[in-house]
C-alpha cells in the first residue's frame, strides 16, 4: 500500500508541474504558441533599440561615392559615435505621422571631423539618406577653384583617410591612380559640362564661405556627380544618423554576382 500511495503521490505531482507548465492551464499548443509570440516580441525589440542606438544597415543605390563606394554596397553604419538619438517624429514609409517629437540625445564619443563617412537625411526631403564625405566642419572656409577642392586655402583632393596627412595630391584625368586612395574621382566630361563644378562659392554667395556652426560640409568623392553641399548647403548636424564603418556586402547589378573582394573593407 504504501509504494501505491507513493506511486500516486509522484504521480500527482508531476501531473500538476506540468499544468502550471502550460502556464495558467493553457492547452499545450497555444502555451507553444505564447512563448514564440514573446519570444519574436523580445527579438523585434532588441533589433529596433539596436537600430536605433547602435548600428543600421545601409545600402548604396547611386555612384555619388565612387570609387570609395560602389552601386550596390551594403554597410554597417556607427549611430553612437555621435551621439545616438530618440526619433523625432514617427513614420510608416514616407508618411509621417507624428512630427516634432522631443528628443534625447546619449552623450557623443566625438563630433564629425574631416574625412568621415557620413550617412544622414537629406536635407530637402528627410525621408531619403544620404552618404557624402565630411570635407570641412564648423568655422572652415571651402572654396572651388577649377574644379580643385580647398579647405582653409589648403587642396583636400586625395589621401582622405589619413586626417592628418598631406591632400594635396590632385588625380590625373588619365591617371586617376597617381594620388593614394581615397581620391576624389575626376570626371572631366562632367567637369566641362557643368560649370557649377568648376568653380564654387557661386556669384552671389558669401567669399569666402565659412561653414556655419551646428553645420558641416558634406561632398561625394565623385566630385563631378554628386549633389551635395555645394547645392543644397552646408548640413545641419541635427540630420546626421552615422558613420559608415564596413562594408558586410557587395552586389554587382551589372555581372549579376557577388564582389567578393570587398565584403569586409573597412570605410575611410
Amino acid at each position: 500500500m504504501g509504494k501505491k500511495n507513493r506511486r500516486k503521490n509522484t504521480e500527482a505531482a508531476a501531473e500538476e508541474g506540468r499544468k502550471q507548465g502550460q502556464g495558467k492551464g493553457l492547452p499545450p499548443k497555444q502555451n507553444v504558441v505564447l512563448e514564440y509570440a514573446k519570444s519574436i516580441g523580445i527579438a523585434l525589440v532588441i533589433a529596433l533599440l539596436l537600430k536605433q542606438f547602435v548600428f543600421q544597415a545601409f545600402r548604396i543605390p547611386t555612384g555619388s561615392m565612387l570609387e570609395t563606394l560602389q552601386i550596390g554596397d551594403y554597410l554597417f553604419v556607427n549611430k553612437f559615435l555621435y551621439g545616438a538619438k530618440t526619433p523625432d517624429r514617427i513614420r510608416i514609409g514616407k508618411l509621417t505621422l507624428i512630427d516634432g517629437l522631443p528628443v534625447l540625445k546619449l552623450p557623443a564619443i566625438r563630433e564629425p571631423r574631416q574625412g568621415d563617412i557620413i550617412v544622414f537625411e537629406y536635407p530637402r526631403d528627410r525621408n531619403l539618406d544620404y552618404i557624402k564625405r565630411c570635407v570641412a566642419v564648423a568655422g572652415d572656409t571651402v572654396a572651388v577653384e577649377g574644379g580643385v577642392v580647398r579647405i582653409n586655402g589648403e587642396i583636400y583632393e586625395s589621401n582622405f583617410g589619413d586626417r592628418d596627412g598631406d591632400h594635396s595630391c590632385i588625380p590625373s584625368w588619365t591617371d586617376p591612380e597617381s594620388c593614394p586612395a581615397p581620391r576624389a574621382k575626376h570626371d572631366q566630361a562632367s567637369y566641362v559640362r557643368n560649370t557649377r563644378n568648376q568653380q564654387w562659392p557661386w556669384p552671389g554667395m558669401p567669399n569666402p564661405y565659412v561653414v556655419p556652426e551646428g553645420h558641416i560640409f558634406m561632398m561625394g568623392d565623385n566630385r563631378y556627380n554628386s549633389m551635395d553641399s555645394r547645392y543644397w548647403g552646408a548640413l545641419d548636424t541635427k540630420l546626421i544618423k552615422g558613420k559608415a564603418m564596413f562594408l558586410y556586402w557587395s552586389w554587382n547589378s551589372e555581372k549579376h554576382l557577388p564582389r567578393l573582394n570587398r565584403i569586409g573593407d573597412i570605410l575611410r
